[in-house]
C-alpha cells in the first residue's frame, strides 16, 4: 500500500467508527426507549434479554451471561429483575436439578411482541425510501461486522 492508500483508509475507518458511535447511540436510546414499552422501569440491557429468550427459549442464566460477554452477577441482577416484573420465570432444568432455566411469561411474550411490532413498523418505515438492494446489502454487512471475530475491539465494547 502507498501512503496515499494508507491515508485513505484511514480517513475511511475514521468515518466508520464516526458513524458506529452514531449508531451505538442511537440502538441505546432505542433500547431505552423498548424497555420502556415493555414495562415502565425497565433497564435497557434487561430488553436484550428478552429479546435473547423469545428466539432460543428456555436458557440457563450462565449460558445467557456468555452469550452477551458479561459477568453472571450482572446476568443474575437483570434477570431477577425481570422476574419481578413477572416478565421471565424460572423452572428447574430437567437435565441438571442444580441449574434452572429462565423462560419468558405469557405476559413477558406479549408484552415483547407488542413492542417488537412497535420497533418493526418504526423500522419499515424509516427504511421505506430504501431500495430492497439496498436494504439487502445493509443487511449482509451488519451481519458480516456482527460475526467478525475482531467484535471485541469495536467501539462501545
Amino acid at each position: 500500500m502507498t501512503t496515499r492508500d494508507v491515508d485513505a483508509m484511514s480517513d475511511t475507518v475514521d468515518e466508520i467508527e464516526q458513524q458506529l458511535l452514531v449508531a451505538l447511540r442511537r440502538v441505546r436510546r432505542v433500547a431505552r426507549e423498548a424497555a420502556e414499552k415493555v414495562h415502565p422501569g425497565l433497564e435497557a440491557a434487561a430488553y436484550a434479554f428478552l429479546v435473547r429468550l423469545d428466539a432460543i427459549g428456555p436458557s440457563r442464566p450462565s449460558d445467557l451471561a456468555a452469550y452477551f460477554h458479561i459477568g453472571k452477577a450482572t446476568a443474575g441482577r437483570q434477570l431477577a429483575a425481570l422476574e419481578q416484573l413477572g416478565l421471565v420465570t424460572r423452572q428447574p432444568d430437567p437435565e441438571d436439578g442444580r441449574a434452572h432455566l429462565l423462560d419468558l411469561t405469557p405476559d413477558g411474550r406479549r408484552r415483547l411482541s407488542a413492542c417488537r411490532a412497535d420497533r418493526h413498523r418504526t423500522l419499515r418505515e424509516r427504511l421505506s425510501g430504501w431500495s430492497e438492494d439496498d436494504l439487502t446489502v445493509l443487511a449482509g454487512l451488519l451481519i458480516r461486522l456482527n460475526n467478525d471475530d475482531t467484535e471485541q475491539s469495536l467501539p462501545g465494547r
